[in-house]
């Protein structure tokens, strides 16, 4: 057992002047012993105070007597030498007949006063001896483990090295924290042993660990105005500075020009515009408020090309993000611009809204929409994000409008063409998505007008039909500028067309006559034409003489009643194995239509957001949707089987109070989406934003906008390759619970960095 060290306060120490004489074999240290610091044994102070004059006497007694000292070992003491080392023994008269000499006293004053001083010196004379004595130690022992090194044999069982004894730390050592790996203390394992595959899968590990977490550092440097909570109302916050018009004067205006939207005093903002008046237009659309000078040199990310160099279509999947709710109001998107009206009022849509506010208030209310929901700030954090496309809706009022229309015309307009230039600015490719066409191309209220389809159908489906070509007209040939041809990469021709409720053949063949208007007016880039909600398999050989078409889908479970009860693992399989199959099916000419993207996506888990199936309605989820159609009619609660009371408390709350598990199922789901359409030219989530329906808003949800969209995409295939397909990875070779861990990772790294 080591020995502790003796921490008393000198306590039972010989006072120096009372030392005894040292032995000749005690002169040397002891291994565990220091100079100064000798055992006193069990004595007491008073025994140790007069054992020098003991041994003096008893000295001057065998050299006046001729007697030569032997052990006690030796030779029994008679009773009578024992009683004459023993001073209590002796009588009066035999202390007083041996006294000691006036010399005696004086030797045994010179002997204390010399010893006391030998302690001191010999600390003195030690110290450096002990300091040469420990280096030569260390060294050879470093000389001898090397030795060891060189004469272990290369290779050696694993018990072997299990059986390698470390050396032994000393007791005081160890007790005080004072081991330290250096020779003296504790000596390594040595020898080589050969990597197995726990040490490879070891070493994959922190590789990919350090793949993860250095683009996610350099990304959270980026982004530290990045998103926070949830996108609030679209019509708070203070009013802009619009130091742009200080030095103009309004006077220069001109009279006809004066409280149009051509006059930029009128502006709410003027934020980023050209100011300087000017009444010139291409193709009948103004291009007030642009800069004659562009940059085409910018790239979203160093993954993909900057918008002057050509995007590889097909081979270099789109990842993009919508503006949904913007330029074309959306009620469940921008709830706060219809609460505060009563049910009775029937303000539902957009057309009811202007309706009700006048001209004047309208125009007041959106433009403030317009400037304050989307700003340069959220182009910004689309690019840190990862994202390399962007979808602008907008609306047909944003070029003009028609007899009996109360929308807002025009001011939507200026803000579409500053959100262009923010694209430009940070590399970010646009597609152009005109989401509501004269008369609604499908009766919802994202149209314009909820209630009867008024395209293609009814009295003046023909005239709208027609309206919608001209304004195809006037926007073809005012993209077809120079300027537009790198950043806007693709152009729109409707969203979604309601096709089952339409003649299929006359929406093809209006389709066909608005892409020969726009490659009539110089567009070449791609155009886009909704699937209409026939399933993409209808659509094989449709619009073969059209060049540069692409077929769009919009793919959600949550408007179905029959798939939004689906449970969580379902609803994974069903887009990695259903919505995958589709794509990879429509995107063969052989197979299907050819070139095929997902124009909107949701990782949205139920249809509870607040006004998503229409002003003041119910949810499908809670079985409050009644409708006047059987088909569509809800009047059950739809929530998956087992979960519970079908409530929307949980998908309606802070995304912070989200559990782990489901926050790491929002994002599997996402993740299974956006590879499954990948499996096309790729996809765009729905939406960027919005007020309070956090599982709609990629800004809001937050866990993609802590780390950029391309390395999120790879790790997530990873685990759901692994899960669906696991017989191409073979047993015990499973990276999933990293993976998992990876997105807890990204999870924290997100809610430090807001």
């Amino acid at each position: 057992m080591a020995r502790k060290r003796d921490t008393r306060q000198d306590n039972g120490r010989i006072p120096r002047s009372h030392a005894r004489p040292r032995r000749e074999h005690e002169e040397r240290d002891s291994p565990r012993t220091t100079p100064g610091k000798r055992r006193s044994g069990n004595d007491s102070p008073e025994r140790q105070a007069s054992r020098p004059l003991e041994k003096y006497e008893r000295r001057e007694e065998r050299h006046s007597n001729g007697t030569q000292h032997r052990s006690p070992g030796h030779t029994p003491r008679t009773p009578e030498k024992r009683r004459r080392h023993d001073p209590s023994s002796y009588s009066s008269s035999e202390k007083s007949s041996n006294p000691l000499s006036f010399d005696s006293l004086a030797k045994l004053d010179a002997y204390n006063e010399k010893q006391s001083r030998r302690p001191q010196e010999h600390e003195r004379l030690l110290a450096p001896k002990e300091r040469d004595r420990g280096h030569e130690r260390r060294q050879k022992e470093k000389v001898v483990s090397g030795r060891v090194l060189k004469d272990k044999p290369r290779h050696r069982r694993q018990s072997e090295y299990r059986r390698e004894k470390r050396r032994v730390i000393s007791g005081p050592l160890a007790e005080e924290g004072n081991v330290r790996r250096r020779g003296g203390y504790i000596a390594e394992e040595s020898g080589k042993k050969r990597f197995g595959r726990k040490t490879w899968f070891s070493v994959i590990a922190v590789v990919l660990l350090l793949l993860i977490l250095i683009p996610v550092g350099i990304y959270a440097s980026k982004k530290h105005n990045a998103v926070q909570g949830s996108g609030g109302s679209s019509v708070e916050g203070p009013d802009p500075a619009n130091a742009n018009l200080k030095g103009l004067d309004a006077n220069q205006i001109p009279a006809a020009a004066k409280n149009t939207y051509l006059d930029p005093f009128t502006w709410y903002d003027t934020t980023d515009f050209n100011v300087t008046y000017t009444d010139a237009t291409v193709g009948g659309l103004s291009v007030m408020g642009l800069n004659s000078t562009w940059d085409d040199g910018t790239q979203a990310n160093e993954n993909v090309p900057s918008l002057d160099k050509k995007w590889m279509y097909g081979t270099m999947p789109i990842r993009g993000v919508n503006l949904g709710g913007w330029l074309s109001i959306e009620p469940f998107i921008t709830p706060s611009l219809f609460q505060n009206f009563k049910p009775n009022q029937g303000i539902i849509d957009e057309y009811t809204l202007t309706k009700e506010l006048g001209p004047q208030k309208a125009a007041k209310m959106l433009e403030k929409h317009y400037a304050m929901f989307i700003k340069e700030q959220d182009f910004k954090q689309i690019q840190a994000a990862g994202f390399d496309h962007v979808r602008i809706s907008y609306s047909y009022w944003a070029v003009t409008t028609y007899p009996g229309d109360p929308y807002v015309p025009k001011i939507s307009w200026r803000y579409m063409l500053r959100a262009i230039e923010y694209c430009r600015r940070y590399g970010l490719r646009v597609n152009l998505d005109l989401h509501a066409l004269p008369g609604s191309q499908n009766g919802w209220n994202h149209s314009g007008r909820q209630g009867v389809i008024g395209w293609l159908n009814g009295t003046d489906g023909d005239l709208n039909a027609q309206r919608s070509l001209d304004i195809h007209t006037q926007l073809s040939t005012f993209f077809a500028q120079p300027r537009y041809k790198n950043v806007i990469a693709i152009y729109g021709l409707a969203n979604e067309p309601k096709m089952i409720a339409l003649p299929t053949p006359a929406v093809l063949d209006w389709e066909t006559k608005a892409a020969a208007i726009v490659r009539k007016s110089g567009m070449q880039q791609h155009v886009v034409v909704g699937d209409g909600f026939l399933g993409l398999s209808k659509w094989k050989g449709q619009l073969s003489g059209v060049q540069n078409v692409i077929l769009d889908v919009h793919q959600y479970t949550i408007f179905n009643k029959n798939q939004i009860n689906f449970p969580h693992q379902k609803k994974i399989q069903y887009a990695c194995q259903g919505w995958t199959e589709q794509m990879k099916e429509s995107i063969e000419i052989g197979t299907g239509f050819g070139p095929t993207i997902c124009g909107e996506w949701s990782q949205a888990d139920t249809d509870c957001a607040v006004f998503l199936n229409n002003v003041n309605t119910g949810t499908r989820w809670e079985g409050t949707l009644p409708t006047s159609d059987p088909t569509t009619s809800v009047t059950t609660p739809h929530c998956p089987p087992n979960s519970g009371t079908c409530s929307c408390n949980k998908a309606n709350a802070d995304p912070g109070s989200y559990s782990d598990e489901y926050k790491q199922w929002l994002m599997m789901y996402a993740e299974a989406q956006m590879a499954s359409f990948e499996a096309g030219w790729g996809w765009f989530y729905w939406t960027w934003v919005t007020e309070s329906a956090t599982q709609w808003s990629w800004k809001v949800i937050g866990f993609s906008a802590s780390c950029p969209v391309n390395l999120l995409i790879l790790l997530r295939r990873l685990v759901w390759r692994q899960a669906f397909y696991p017989k191409r990875h073979g047993k015990g070779t499973s990276i999933a619970p990293l993976i998992y861990q990876t997105s807890r990772i990204y999870q924290r790294l997100f809610d430090q960095h807001t």
